[in-house]
């Protein structure tokens, strides 16, 4: 889809006036740069070059990477689709994520995802498994349950108990990096939507108020960084896509240690206000992290 046939959409208007918040102008930029930046939205660049921008406003990836910890990087997989049809998280952006983790003195970076599709045509097709191993990454399965071991989800309403890849329970550094885009059933997939694919049994969230188990399981292991990739955004038919017909060249990047502070931000520039996303007003609710963008201190970043 073409930019201009995009802003003729009713999606495109509501984008649109959603982005202003967050990408002011020049002023709004100089006047975070005296305090710590909380969240940073970047737009205009390519995926590399929006990262290195973002986690440079976030005080660097050594900030969250010490020398001789191991990193999980955990993108959306799920789909056994061409970078292009944005159903995955870009991959060079994952790639530039996992060069940054080494820099900082990573001793192992490991990517995966419990994908919807054959597990195998997801990782080449994606292009995630030819960047990450370019970076020096190593791609696990997340295909089979032995991956995955019971824990108890203490702070959890719906969801009590789960089973999650062991690669969330024993590496120190957990990054997070969904795609920005529209889904049938929660309106949006974001960074606690993505979380789904880090444990086993996914079919319990659907029969059990999804938005509510989506919010529970951020309770048990919140992401040390969260990134949104809104480099290519699908805005209807998802979280699968159809074709690039569903699909906007956005060329934006949202990145923040607090979850749902991006998956917030990430709804606005969708063109939602965050309350209206079923699964961020819950977690805010229980304090998990803050949906109100107006107390945050955002570095905006152009391109």
């Amino acid at each position: 889809m073409e930019r201009r046939d995009f802003l003729r959409t009713g999606v495109g208007l509501s984008l649109l006036s959603g982005m202003g918040p967050l990408f002011g102008g020049l002023d709004s930029l100089m006047a975070n740069t005296k305090s710590q930046t909380q969240l940073a939205a970047v737009r205009g660049g390519e995926p590399e070059e929006m990262f290195d921008k973002a986690i440079e406003a976030l005080g660097g990836m050594s900030k969250f990477v010490k020398k001789g910890q191991t990193v999980v990087v955990k993108p959306n997989i799920g789909w056994d689709a061409p970078p292009e049809r944005a159903a995955n998280t870009n991959p060079k952006l994952v790639g530039r994520i996992i060069k940054h983790c080494f820099n900082a003195g990573a001793s192992e970076v490991n990517v995966f995802d419990n994908t919807c599709n054959k597990w195998d045509r997801c990782y080449q097709n994606s292009q995630i498994e030819k960047y990450a191993k370019e970076a020096g990454a190593k791609m696990v399965p997340g295909n089979t349950e032995n991956y995955y071991k019971p824990v108890s989800i203490e702070k959890g309403i719906s969801l009590k108990n789960t089973k999650v890849h062991n690669l969330i329970q024993n590496s120190d550094v957990f990054i997070n990096v969904p795609v920005l885009k529209h889904h049938a059933s929660t309106k949006l997939s974001l960074g606690m939507k993505n979380l789904m694919g880090v444990v086993w049994d996914r079919k319990f969230y659907h029969k059990n108020d999804l938005n509510q188990c989506i919010a529970d399981f951020t309770t048990f292991r919140k992401p040390d960084l969260t990134i949104i990739d809104g480099y290519n955004m699908m805005t209807k038919n998802g979280p699968r896509g159809v074709s690039t017909a569903d699909v906007v060249n956005l060329k934006a990047l949202i990145a923040s240690t607090d979850i749902v502070a991006t998956d917030a931000a990430a709804a606005k520039m969708f063109g939602l206000e965050p309350e209206e996303v079923g699964h961020i007003k819950i977690a805010h609710e229980m304090g998990i992290g803050n949906m109100n963008l107006n107390e945050l201190n955002i570095t905006r970043i152009k391109i």
